[in-house]
């Protein structure tokens, strides 16, 4: 086998990988009480709160969660006390914007995805991140590691994000992810193109 034969062999087999884990993760997580959910989201956004990184945020992202991931509506009602400006991500089968929110009644008329997630409406003239910049872009994800690896949906949506917002920004923002702690495992297998964050914060 040549070397571009087993490079193949070899992504094919990171793809497969990811592919178990991803389904080993739903079934996880659908394990889960919802009491269990509640409380471990809430200790996870106290201590995206208390974090620096939160307190001396001005632009922020959070993505706006399924029931199988952290609850981020509190952390947008915080963004909005705390007097920052709040992005939130859009998607179609292209690509994933991340354009404001300008404030909770905002959120609270957003239409609802088929996967029942808020989203704003690309026919929505909206201020788009790239245009104002972002000290923190909260994260989702299926799965990561304590050093940062992350695994996400499939769809490479947020690599994409990132590796456009990062190259554009003088100082790229902060990474944060937030995970329930049966998401986080010793290892995840990688792939050149996948953005490590800078921290995962979960109940540990």
């Amino acid at each position: 086998m040549n070397v571009i034969g087993r490079l193949m062999s070899t992504m094919d087999a990171i793809k497969t990988t990811k592919a178990i884990v991803r389904k080993r993760m739903e079934e996880k997580l659908a394990s889960l009480s919802l009491q269990e959910k509640q409380k471990q989201s809430k200790i996870v956004r106290e201590k995206l709160f208390q974090l620096d990184a939160f307190k001396n945020s001005k632009n922020v992202s959070i993505f706006l969660s399924m029931n199988s991931e952290i609850d981020t509506e509190p952390i947008v009602r915080k963004i909005f006390d705390s007097n920052k400006r709040c992005f939130v991500p859009r998607y179609n089968k292209k690509i994933m914007e991340m354009v404001e929110l300008y404030s909770m009644e905002d959120w609270s008329t957003l239409p609802v995805t088929k996967w029942n997630i808020k989203q704003p409406s690309f026919e929505d003239g909206r201020i788009n991140a790239l245009d104002t910049g972002l000290d923190l872009i909260i994260l989702p994800g299926v799965a990561f590691t304590r050093e940062g690896d992350r695994l996400g949906h499939g769809g490479g949506y947020y690599d994409k994000f990132l590796d456009v917002i990062c190259k554009k920004q003088p100082i790229p923002p902060i990474l944060i992810a937030l995970a329930f702690e049966e998401q986080v495992l010793d290892s995840l297998p990688t792939e050149k193109n996948d953005y490590k964050v800078d921290k995962v914060l979960f109940v540990d």
